[in-house]
């Protein structure tokens, strides 16, 4: 299923292997992620099938700059007047989501893993390659708890991007993961907690130190940015990626 409830009040969008989540409570919605410029009509899909409207999204929250989490949250601002906030360091790549230089590179990579070519083609139909950037955001400071729905606390986990961030739902005993730790990597195609592969990752090596931040949390299940939801525990998913290691 495309959108559904995965936590109580927190709702998976998901399509063509990428996810974003809206987070509700009695105040609104919090969106986490912009995902691709498809899913636009999910959001409002999903809105409408909670006796919701646009007008009680109080926040898109980034959790880093890259194209498939940048996805509408340019639309979103110009045509509902959505506040974006993404960490400091990942402003730069929040207005150009195509500028980054990873590790490996991400145009030869999947070459050599034949696996993530299927997935990362119908990212590409789902709008991938035209997604705009969004260069008017918010400030989204690490440790703070955010005045939005679901109070979300924001944990600075840098590697994959410098400015990324997971949201810690402590009420909800969940943690929104983003590409800190997937359980599916579209440049592998491999399954499973992980981090994601060099060729879409400035610093595998911190961004496998930063795991220790999400094992932190203690969150029973964990919502990434690509992949289905972990129910074992951030722990269990935090060692299975170090399992795993560079990639």
């Amino acid at each position: 299923m495309p959108v559904r409830e995965v936590v109580d009040g927190v709702f998976l969008l998901s399509h063509a292997h990428v996810n974003c989540y809206l987070v509700e409570d009695d105040d609104g919605v919090t969106l986490v992620d912009g995902g691709l410029p498809v899913m636009w009509a999910m959001v409002l899909g999903v809105l409408q099938g909670r006796g919701r409207s646009p007008r009680d999204i109080k926040a898109l929250v980034l959790t880093h700059g890259h194209f498939d989490h940048v996805g509408f949250a340019l639309r979103a601002q110009r045509e509902w007047d959505v506040p974006v906030l993404v960490h400091p360091s990942d402003q730069r790549l929040a207005a150009h989501p195509y500028r980054y230089t990873p590790q490996r590179n991400r145009f030869l990579y999947p070459l050599t893993h034949p696996r993530s070519l299927p997935l990362l083609a119908r990212m590409a139909t789902a709008g991938a390659l035209s997604v705009k950037g969004v260069d008017t955001v918010a400030t989204l400071e690490a440790g703070a708890t955010l005045s939005v729905p679901g109070r979300p606390t924001v944990v600075h986990t840098p590697g994959h991007t410098d400015g990324h961030c997971v949201l810690h739902l402590p009420d909800r005993d969940t943690v929104i993961s983003g590409d800190a730790l997937v359980t599916l990597d579209p440049y592998t195609g491999r399954q499973g907690p992980q981090t994601v592969a060099s060729a879409a990752t400035k610093n595998t090596r911190q961004a496998l130190a930063s795991l220790d931040a999400v094992a932190a949390t203690k969150a029973g299940t964990v919502l990434p940015g690509h992949g289905e939801p972990w129910t074992q525990g951030a722990e269990a998913a935090v060692s299975h990626a170090i399992d795993i290691g560079e990639h």
